[in-house]
């Protein structure tokens, strides 16, 4: 005789509620007040309608969750085949190529080559920052491909083959020689084990061929996105340190020896590949002269650099995205966590930090696309080492408050708030640490002692505005005349020219609200230190309102 048995009431344990749902068919762009108003302030207002288009495109679940399979599923190295053969591949997911098929259809690494009108650097760094806030880790081939063109430039015949499918707005991810090709990827190898940012102590060799052809022999440390088609390399030319342009197939057919040690396993940027690599008689081009390998790739560099601001302001907006939208939908002891007075500090403070980093980082797109001027090419001199160190130096503590916002969600690898977190080191260590940025900006006042005079006169709108902020400029001013020990002081007066002229961009931007909480907490010191202690009377609501994905 059987009976049936009923599962008691109580046995049920798994109701959820009060979870908050993912956050996804936003539009990217709509929901971000100060990235708006940063493109129309630096010339990008003819772009406005492309921009909405976008900002909605990176706001689909599928391409969120892209991002989330392009990092769980790592790039993987084989050197061989089955049956023995060197080919030195790496095998992505096929979200990580689905994700650099968006970005190079939309030219974020040609944009303002092809169609070089004002504002074009403005409205390419805007879509890069909504494109890697679905993930960073395949905007470093993007960004390499980009910043490669003046380099590749100083010889025209390379340049004739490369440039226009550098430039091509497809995509082609297939292991074949560049020749059979209509688009190509550009990557970059500098550092070594024994030199790092030290380039000049490298010791890969290059031995001339003849007709501008090297080969090369010799390691790199760091070789990131080893799939490309071809990689600006540094090595020591009987002339000194030259850059080259090495492809991964010779213009033969045959496989280049450029063979991959290993891959890195890093803490975060892990869909990107980063590698070491020996080059066993590899062929090169010298791109510039013998002996100019620094001067041939600095613009590369500078680019990068910039790149390195635009990604990590992103990164700061998708974690005040996530940490306000959650605070907005959790309730805790009795109400919504976004109603409780010293969370909506921290969160404010949070998009405060972000409403600094996108003004200068758009301020400097501004700079790019008027370099042809002496002030902008001053400003950008200093602006660029300013702002990557400043703007990626804040972001990994930034990214942690925004995850402690979430509690313990935010540390689980399945909420994105853990991936900004790992990946947000990143851009502060490559393309040149804090130190190494802060010594760029020493270096660039001694040489060219006007470049203080252009710095100082692009604040100069600004006096008069805010006492704590003429303060401020005093002060800087002060510290800028003085040389003494400036190495070893580097670092604070870095970081005073940088909030200083985020505080005056933020003034010209005409939003008080904004420019008056700014001052009081991060130039008149009425904040403190930490996350979420800015002073009374600033206007939370403004900010709050400002950081929510869902106020449009």
């Amino acid at each position: 005789m059987s009976t049936s048995i009923q599962p008691s009431a109580h046995a049920s344990t798994h109701t959820i509620n009060n979870q908050v749902p993912p956050l996804t068919g936003h539009n990217l762009y709509a929901g971000d007040q100060a990235l708006r108003k940063a493109v129309h302030i630096n010339g990008g207002h003819w772009a406005e309608e492309d921009l909405q288009r976008y900002g909605e495109v990176c706001g689909r679940p599928e391409m969120i969750e892209r991002g989330y399979a392009a990092n769980e599923f790592k790039p993987i190295f084989e050197s061989h085949d089955r049956i023995g053969n060197r080919i030195d591949i790496v095998r992505y997911h096929p979200s990580y190529h689905q994700l650099m098929q968006l970005a190079l259809s939309e030219g974020l690494h040609c944009s303002p080559w092809t169609d070089p009108r004002p504002g074009a650097n403005v409205v390419r760094a805007a879509k890069n920052y909504l494109q890697c806030q679905l993930e960073a880790g395949h905007g470093c081939p993007v960004t390499m491909t980009f910043a490669s063109i003046p380099s590749i430039q100083l010889n025209p015949i390379v340049a004739a083959e490369w440039a226009p499918k550098i430039l091509s707005r497809g995509y082609d991810n297939s292991n074949r020689p560049y020749f059979e090709k209509s688009s190509l990827t550009i990557g970059m190898g500098m550092t070594e084990k024994q030199g790092g940012s030290d380039v000049r102590a490298n010791t890969t060799t290059a031995i001339p061929l003849g007709d501008n052809v090297y080969e090369l022999l010799g390691h790199k440390w760091f070789m990131s996105a080893p799939m490309c088609d071809g990689f600006l390399i540094l090595a020591q030319a009987p002339g000194g340190l030259s850059c080259f342009l090495v492809p991964r197939w010779r213009p033969d057919g045959s496989k280049n020896p450029l063979e991959i040690q290993r891959l890195k396993v890093k803490a975060g940027n892990v869909s990107n590949a980063s590698s070491e690599v020996e080059m066993r008689g590899a062929m090169g081009w010298l791109l510039g002269e013998e002996g100019r390998g620094v001067n041939a790739i600095i613009k590369m560099v500078a680019i990068t650099r910039f790149d390195c601001m635009v990604g990590s302001s992103g990164g700061q907006r998708q974690a005040v995205v996530q940490a306000i939208y959650h605070a907005s939908q959790r309730k805790a002891f009795g109400q919504k966590l976004i109603d409780h007075p010293l969370m909506r500090n921290v969160l404010a403070d949070l998009q405060l930090e972000i409403e600094g980093s996108i003004a200068l980082t758009m301020r400097m797109a501004r700079a790019m696309d008027q370099e042809d001027q002496e002030h902008e090419k001053m400003l950008l001199r200093l602006g660029a080492a300013v702002g990557k160190y400043w703007i990626c130096k804040r972001s990994p503590h930034h990214a942690y408050e925004a995850m402690e916002c979430l509690g313990g969600n935010g540390v689980i690898e399945n909420f994105i708030t853990a991936r900004l977190y790992r990946d947000a080191p990143i851009n502060a260590i490559w393309e040149g640490s804090g130190n190494i940025q802060a010594l760029d900006v020493l270096r660039a006042i001694t040489k060219t002692p006007s470049v203080v005079n252009h710095w100082l006169d692009e604040m100069a709108a600004s006096t008069g505005k805010n006492n704590y902020f003429d303060k401020a400029l005093d002060s800087l001013k002060k510290e800028l005349a003085d040389l003494d020990q400036f190495e070893y002081r580097a670092r604070a007066i870095v970081d005073q020219m940088a909030v200083t002229m985020q505080a005056h961009l933020l003034i010209q931007s005409g939003d008080k609200a904004v420019s008056s909480a700014f001052i009081l907490s991060r130039l008149e010191g009425k904040g403190g230190h930490s996350t979420g202690s800015l002073p009374r009377g600033v206007d939370i609501e403004q900010l709050l309102t400002r950081g929510n994905p869902l106020s449009v």
